[in-house]
């Protein structure tokens, strides 16, 4: 829903970097999936995946994209003032699928710290993606773009309302 203060190249704008932002998540969510359970698993075993773990990662990774991805979608295409969750928050959805597969193969919990088990109490794993980077490098600039230009329509808004 446009807002009087809204500039229609302002609204483009966040539509293209919310579609750059969505893209860039796309490309990497499953490989991130898959990524951080190999990580863990030669962590704890000293020793590449199985092949088994592998599929089960690859099916975790499926998983998560049918979860986040239609959820992120929708969120971006939400007016500013109509988002209550943030992306970031959404990409995170992924993680219980990855700490699933860690938990049927066996593998132990990691030692986390005192604020990462307060704030993610059941990411066993320490697998939580603390920002876009985490879950790529390549979607930190989309991220970090989309968040700004967000956050300019957003002030525009609260200016044209002398708040």
């Amino acid at each position: 829903m446009a807002h009087p203060a809204d500039d229609p190249a302002d609204l483009e704008a966040l539509a293209r970097h919310a579609a750059a932002l969505a893209s860039a998540v796309e490309a990497t969510l499953g490989s991130w999936v898959e990524r951080v359970v190999a990580q863990r698993w030669r962590e704890w075993s000293g020793e590449p995946p199985p092949a088994p773990l592998v599929e089960a990662s690859r099916a975790a990774a499926a998983a998560a994209e049918a979860e986040v991805l239609p959820a992120l979608r929708a969120l971006l295409a939400l007016d500013v003032d109509e988002q209550r969750a943030n992306p970031l928050a959404l990409v995170r959805r992924a993680t219980p699928h990855a700490t699933r597969v860690l938990e049927a193969a066996g593998v132990p919990p990691v030692e986390r710290d005192e604020q990462a088990e307060r704030l993610f109490p059941d990411d066993r794993y320490d697998l939580v993606p603390a920002s876009f980077a985490d879950l790529d490098p390549s979607v930190h600039e989309p991220g970090l773009v989309w968040g700004a230009a967000k956050a300019h329509v957003v002030i525009r808004r609260r200016r044209a309302e002398h708040r």
